[in-house]
């Protein structure tokens, strides 16, 4: 495995911006270039220990789903190859399989989520009310049923360090008007049920995804930042699926099994993971890759 990646450094080029994974950088007014690092985040906080492969894993996950997916939606990838942008061999080996190339467009306000069964902060809120974020929902329904149909429940984008707050459909159209927030939902759910459709064929069942969202000079609406991956979505084993209980995960719950159980209080800083976590950490992400894609990263 190269070396993990916790923060890239490509000096030829100005950095727009660090998220909790990417790196942005510029590259000229139309066009950006993005660096998934092997950051993990946590409870909101990001780990001083990278997981090796991640950035890399992550980003062909979703180009995997760019292409699968570009008969429903435009995409931001430009299919220029990274590595053409910088000359200096240290910054060339930061890229590889974990950069791309993308469109510069302007980002809607919200994450726009889509959950097909009942789990998480859903299946919570269900349990009081027997709503999932104000829809409701019918009753009976048990921890990881899946729903009669996928919903779709958008949140606010949280800086750093925060929680997204689940908003109605409602409040969703008056942050960007009812008609673009129509849009954004149908295209959602139908990027959805794509995936999940063939994820299963896969031994995978994706229970819940967000996607986020951008627009042109024009007004077109475009596929943005990741799709369907194990850091925007809750992949579970097909085979270890079952009905009244939350299945294993193919994503970073391994590390937060071990982070609750660790007694650390989910506040800044955050504490180093043994190896034998980051390496379990690491075989879960590639092996979602392989049994999605048939493919793997290299090492």
């Amino acid at each position: 495995m190269t070396q993990p990646l916790l923060q890239s450094s490509i000096k030829s080029l100005p950095l727009i911006n660090q998220g909790k994974v990417r790196d942005i950088y510029d590259i000229d007014a139309d066009k950006m270039l993005i660096v998934t690092t092997d950051r993990l985040s946590a409870f909101d906080v990001i780990l001083p220990t990278p997981i090796a492969g991640k950035g890399a894993v992550l980003t062909q996950i979703a180009n995997f789903w760019f292409e699968r997916l570009s008969h429903i939606i435009p995409n931001h990838l430009t299919g220029i190859a990274p590595d053409g942008l910088v000359s200096d061999p240290a910054e060339k080996m930061q890229l590889g399989e974990r950069a791309i190339v993308v469109k510069k467009l302007k980002p809607l306000p919200i994450e726009a989520v889509v959950r097909g069964y009942l789990v998480g902060s859903g299946w919570k809120e269900y349990r009081q009310s027997g709503t999932v974020c104000g829809i409701a929902l019918p009753a009976g329904l048990q921890e990881a049923s899946r729903l009669p149909e996928p919903i779709f429940t958008p949140s606010t984008k949280a800086e750093l360090g925060t929680h997204d707050e689940n908003i109605t459909f409602e409040q969703a159209a008056g942050l960007m008007g009812a008609e673009l927030a129509g849009k954004v939902r149908e295209v959602s759910i139908a990027l959805y049920n794509a995936a999940a459709e063939f994820a299963l064929t896969r031994g995978i069942i994706i229970a819940d995804t967000k996607f986020e969202f951008g627009l042109d000079n024009d007004g077109t609406l475009y596929l943005i930042d990741e799709a369907l991956t194990p850091d925007s979505s809750r992949f579970w084993p097909a085979d270890q699926y079952r009905v009244g209980s939350n299945p294993p995960s193919f994503d970073k719950q391994y590390v937060r099994d071990w982070l609750e159980a660790s007694g650390w209080n989910k506040q800044p800083p955050g504490p180093e993971l043994p190896p034998e976590v980051a390496l379990k950490t690491s075989e879960k992400y590639r092996e979602a890759l392989r049994q999605l894609t048939g493919r793997d990263i290299a090492v």
